[in-house]
Order: C-alpha cells, then sequence, then structure tokens
C-alpha cells in the first residue's frame, strides 16, 4: 500500500498560502484591484489544503524510498494547481489549461510562458509569477534531503558536514535551508538596488535568480540591465544558484575548512574559470565578452536569460553547458559537473587499464580523497541514457506537432533541464500560446521530469513496471 508524506506537502501549500497574503497587502498598497479577488481564493484555498495535510494521521511505519518518490512527484502536479488560481480567475481569459501550464513552468523554475506581452499584465500577477519560482525553487532543494537515500554516497559526503539525515532532524534541517535560502535572496535584492535596479525588477529577479527560474517582469532583460557594472553583477549572482546552497555560508562561517568539504564547489570553480578563458580567448575578438559572460553564467546555472543577443553561432555550445548544470544541492537542473566528470575520468582508467594492465589507476576526485566506486558509475551512466532517451521522445513530440526539427531539439533539451527560451539558444521567439493542448500536457509533464532526479524515472519502472 501507498503512503505520501502529506506533512512535507502541507509546509509549500502553507508557503503559497503566506505568498498569497503578501500578494493581498501589495494589491491594497499599490492599488491594484483587477486580479485581488484571485489572491483571496488562492489564499483560503491553500491554507485549507495545508491544515488538512497537516492533521491527517499518516502510519507510523517508515516512508519507503518509493512512497516519498511519489509524494515529490505528486507535489508538482498538485501545488501547481492552486499556483495556478490567480491565473485562471484573472481579467485575461486565460484556459485552464493556459494557467496551469504558466504555474507548472514557474513551480519547475523553467520559465516558458503563455504571456506575450508582459507589460500588459497587472503587476501583481507579475509577482505572483516570480513567486512561484521561489516556492519551487525551495520545494526542490527539499525534495533533495527528503530523496536523498537515491543518491550517492560520494555526493552526500558533500553535505553532510552542515546537514544530519537523521530523522529526527528533519525541522531542525528545513529551518536551516528556509532561512539560508530567504537570506540569500534577500542578498540578491539588496545587491540589485545597490546597482540602480528599481525596487520592483529587484525583487522579481532575486526570486528568479536564486530559483534558477527564467520568469522575467518586462519583456526583455536589456529594459532593465542596461550598463556594464549591472550586467557583470548580474552575472555572478547567477552563479549563486549555480554553486551549492551552503558555499557562501561555508566560505563565512565554516572554521576547519579543507579541501574535501569544498570538493564539489572547487570543481564547479575551475570548470567555470576554463569556460570563461576559452571565450575570452576564442570569441571575444568577434562578439561582446560582457554579453558572453552574461550567458555563460545564465547557462551554467539553468536560468537562461539573456540581453538580446543574436549570437545563435554559438547556441549549440550554450545548449551544452545548460546540460552539464551546477551543483548536485543546488537549484540549477542539468546532469551535474560532478557525475560528467567522474563517468569520463572512470572511462578513461578502464581503457587505460587495458593497454597498462600492470598499472593501477586510482578513480579518485582531483581536490579529495573521494573514490567513486563501480555502482555510482552506474548510476551516472543510466541517467546520461535517461536523459538522452527523454530528448528522444520530447523531440519526436515536437517534431510531429509541425515544429522544425533544430527548434523542437532545442526546446526539448531547455524543458528537461529547466531553462527558459532565449534568444541565445535561438528558440526566444517561440510561442507557447499558439501550441496545441497536447504538445502543452507533454511540455508539463517533462519540464516535472527534468526538475526531478532522472535516476527516481528509473527506481518507478523497476518498482511498477519492471516487478516480478
Amino acid at each position: 500500500m501507498l503512503k505520501f508524506d502529506l506533512r512535507f506537502l502541507s509546509f509549500f501549500f502553507g508557503l503559497v498560502s503566506l505568498f498569497s497574503f503578501f500578494n493581498i497587502l501589495y494589491s491594497y498598497y499599490f492599488n491594484l484591484y483587477l486580479n485581488l479577488d484571485t489572491y483571496y481564493i488562492s489564499f483560503f484555498v491553500s491554507l485549507g489544503i495545508s491544515v488538512l495535510f497537516f492533521i491527517i494521521k499518516v502510519p507510523n511505519k517508515k516512508l519507503s524510498i518509493f512512497d516519498k518518490i511519489l509524494t515529490v512527484l505528486l507535489g508538482y502536479f498538485i501545488i501547481p494547481l492552486v499556483l495556478s488560481i490567480p491565473f485562471y480567475f484573472s481579467i485575461y481569459d486565460l484556459t485552464l489549461l493556459n494557467s496551469y501550464f504558466e504555474s507548472i513552468s514557474g513551480f519547475t523554475s523553467t520559465g516558458f510562458s503563455i504571456f506575450e506581452n508582459i507589460k500588459h499584465i497587472d503587476e501583481s500577477l507579475i509577482l505572483w509569477r516570480s513567486s512561484s519560482q521561489w516556492i519551487g525553487g525551495l520545494y526542490f532543494l527539499f525534495s533533495i534531503i527528503f530523496l536523498i537515500q537515491i543518491y550517492d554516497e560520494s555526493l552526500k559526503k558533500s553535505l553532510t558536514n552542515f546537514i544530519s539525515f537523521d530523522s529526527s532532524e528533519i525541522l531542525k534541517q528545513a529551518i536551516k535551508i528556509f532561512l539560508l535560502y530567504s537570506t540569500l535572496t534577500l542578498i540578491i535584492f539588496f545587491i540589485l538596488k545597490f546597482f540602480s535596479v528599481r525596487s520592483f525588477d529587484s525583487l522579481n529577479l532575486a526570486f528568479s535568480l536564486i530559483s534558477s527560474g527564467g520568469f522575467l517582469p518586462v519583456n526583455e532583460l536589456s529594459l532593465i540591465i542596461k550598463n556594464q557594472g549591472q550586467i557583470i553583477i548580474l552575472s555572478l549572482l547567477m552563479l549563486l544558484s549555480f554553486f551549492s546552497i551552503f558555499f557562501v555560508y561555508n566560505l563565512i562561517f565554516f572554521k576547519k575548512k579543507n579541501l574535501n568539504f569544498f570538493y564539489e564547489d572547487l570543481h564547479l570553480i575551475v570548470y567555470f574559470i576554463s569556460i570563461v578563458t576559452i571565450f575570452f580567448l576564442f570569441f571575444s575578438y568577434k562578439y561582446n565578452f560582457l554579453e558572453n559572460f552574461l550567458s555563460i553564467s545564465t547557462s551554467v546555472s539553468n536560468v537562461g536569460f539573456s540581453i538580446g543577443s543574436n549570437n545563435t553561432e554559438l547556441s549549440f555550445i550554450y545548449l551544452i553547458l545548460v546540460i552539464i548544470g551546477g551543483s548536485f544541492l543546488s537549484t540549477s537542473s542539468g546532469l551535474r559537473l560532478i557525475k560528467i566528470y567522474s563517468l569520463i575520468r572512470y572511462s578513461f582508467n578502464q581503457i587505460l587499464s587495458f593497454s597498462k594492465p600492470k598499472n593501477i589507476f586510482m578513480n579518485k576526485l582531483i581536490f579529495t580523497n573521494i573514490n567513486f566506486d563501480f555502482n555510482e558509475i552506474n548510476k551516472y551512466f543510466l541517467s546520461i541514457l535517461i536523459f538522452i532517451l527523454s530528448i528522444f521522445i520530447l523531440t519526436m513530440f515536437l517534431s510531429l506537432s509541425q515544429i522544425n526539427f533544430e527548434n523542437s531539439f532545442k526546446l526539448s533539451i531547455l524543458t528537461i533541464m529547466n531553462t527558459v527560451n532565449s534568444s541565445i539558444y535561438g528558440v526566444g521567439d517561440f510561442n507557447f500560446n499558439d501550441v496545441n493542448f497536447f504538445i502543452k500536457y507533454i511540455l508539463i509533464f517533462f519540464m516535472i521530469i527534468g526538475r526531478i532526479e532522472l535516476l527516481t524515472i528509473l527506481l518507478l519502472m523497476k518498482k511498477f513496471i519492471f516487478k516480478n
């Protein structure tokens, strides 16, 4: 019999009610009454569900990993239903499917939008879109901790110095993550304010950047980011969702630092510096380097923002950066650099062991004494296989719906990697409002697939399809 941890979901419905209340206050303060009633509806609905899920008694029996996976999946489907209420009951005459598509896109931090002209949207609804990303980013981080059993031992070691995974410590650890996530959001907001970005835009960008989301409060980023200083600071702020959520905290407060503790972030630093150096040496003569720097940052962090660049010749390179992604415990998606590096190193060691059988080749990560074993390599390989299969299936569906193959392929990558379709990937003008209802359902499904660990799909298949 399947069980769901409804208290895990109760917390996030409570957050939805909290943001609904904030939107009510915001609407009253700025005399924005067009969609005010919709926030009252979302407030009472989300609060009611939160209370109901909290008081429902859950069996004392320990949840299996399959129960936890299904709990997380359930949240990805039902929380956006409540988030879609302000869209559906707004004055913009959106269908239920379009409203749900917009909320799923926000909650999964993807950024695909039904709205063609953001200028015509009420400011309170723009803020609601951004809030959905913030809630979704936090949900993603909590889900990693909730599903920690499916992850590899070497990846867990990057967390254990800060987080205890003992079941009795769950509330304490949740509070730590929530406070850190909220603090970083405020830091981003005040830094953007300091660099002369207006308060409303700074708040929306802060919600987007910390969650690796793709929603903008305007039609074009160039309407907000207008000078070189703002481009540089925005590019650097994007990296907060590229590195581990604890990276800044560890640098400031952790006293007994060692290389093992920062092993994943050190790999990411070397990787990012290498990419920036390559672009500076080989592409800066032809393209604006600051624009390239922004494009690199937005791609590795899976945010996807651009400032109207038309460097479509580099779109394939940026898509590769999107696929690789960032840190294990960050809000970015992607296959994760540490997994790809481990798999490549293990493969080379295997090849060398055949050519030089008398030599011993250690499968050890640089900057650390951590070894990765064969079981972990199998998981990495299976994750890549599932990713390739997902790309193939989604590209096929999109191509059959009269979208040309190149755009179908690019959109498939961006969907599964939860990255917005901006001009740097050559699909900035794609109109999701014109897509037929079947493709919208397919995109919704794959946006959710992209946000959960791809390995969970294999575990569910093993449990329910290939069981004896």
